[in-house]
């Protein structure tokens, strides 16, 4: 399988242990990008030149899931997926068909009970990264991860009410509420973990910061959206809500991605979730 290939399908279950740590990406579904609608400063001619992000419908592949952060006996996720829902494409939207689901059954795969996951840590409130902090699982009448505490960036949470005008409910938002624990910039979530204040994606969005192995890993969440944005960081998405910040978010992640020893987790990032900068200023996957 190419990097090429990789490019245009979503990522299995993917691990990446790093000492007593172990990281792994759980799917939950995935979501077609409108290249040009996604990121308004390309044209055609970006993608001619660059054919191999495209998939055969002429779209960016995107994943959907949660990175499922283990320690000894304790676990973690970031991110929460898109919930057991599916949205058919849309004309004149940026975003093409969107699917989720998968997340319980992929973490049953891994062993792991969802009740066993002590917290789910979100860099952000869009619906496709909470879906299963407020559904429930079918035949159930409370939310799949409800046994978890909430952690959110206090700027985001403060702002919750954006949310709502990028697709959430008031009613998602109260399901969540009683669960909710607001974070501060630096704090230390989970042993290694610790938060990162990284707005412009969204009023308050967050990347986590992984120190394990002797390696630093970066969940940056929505900072970036396709392996294609590390050459361009001053590419904005159609849904960022402030372009001047996610901007500068972005150039200061791709510099500290080109660091010796740091890796990112990009949860959008097709086959190649887990990868660093190489020498070229592309992204190369580690895994």
């Amino acid at each position: 399988m190419t990097f090429d290939d990789r490019l245009r399908r979503p990522a299995g279950l993917t691990k990446l242990a790093l000492g007593d740590t172990t990281l792994t990406y759980v799917p939950d579904g995935a979501v077609q990008l409108v290249p040009k609608g996604w990121l308004p400063a390309t044209t055609d001619g970006t993608w001619a030149e660059r054919p191999e992000f495209l998939d055969d419908t002429g779209n960016l592949v995107a994943g959907i899931g949660g990175l499922l952060v283990e320690h000894g006996d304790r676990a973690m996720l970031i991110d929460a997926g898109f919930g057991p829902s599916s949205v058919p494409a849309q004309e004149g939207y940026p975003y093409g068909a969107i699917h989720g689901g998968a997340l319980p059954g992929n973490l049953a795969a891994l062993g792991r009970d969802p009740a066993s996951i002590e917290s789910v840590a979100f860099t952000h409130l869009h619906i496709d990264h909470v879906g299963w902090a407020w559904s429930p699982l079918p035949g159930g009448d409370t939310p799949a991860l409800g046994s978890a505490e909430y952690l959110m960036a206090e700027p985001e949470w403060a702002a919750r009410e954006l949310a709502v005008e990028q697709g959430m409910t008031r009613e998602m938002l109260d399901v969540m509420a009683p669960r909710v624990r607001t974070v501060g910039d630096g704090e230390e979530i989970f042993p290694g973990v610790r938060v990162r204040y990284a707005a412009g994606h969204t009023a308050g969005h967050a990347a986590y910061v992984i120190t394990a192995g002797g390696r630093t890993v970066i969940a940056f969440g929505d900072a970036l959206h396709s392996p294609i944005q590390v050459e361009h960081p001053e590419w904005t998405a159609a849904s960022d809500h402030d372009t001047t910040l996610s901007g500068a978010a972005r150039a200061q992640l791709v510099a500290e991605l080109a660091e010796p020893g740091t890796i990112g987790y990009g949860n959008h990032f097709a086959d190649v979730v887990f990868g660093e900068i190489g020498p070229d200023g592309r992204w190369r996957p580690v895994t």
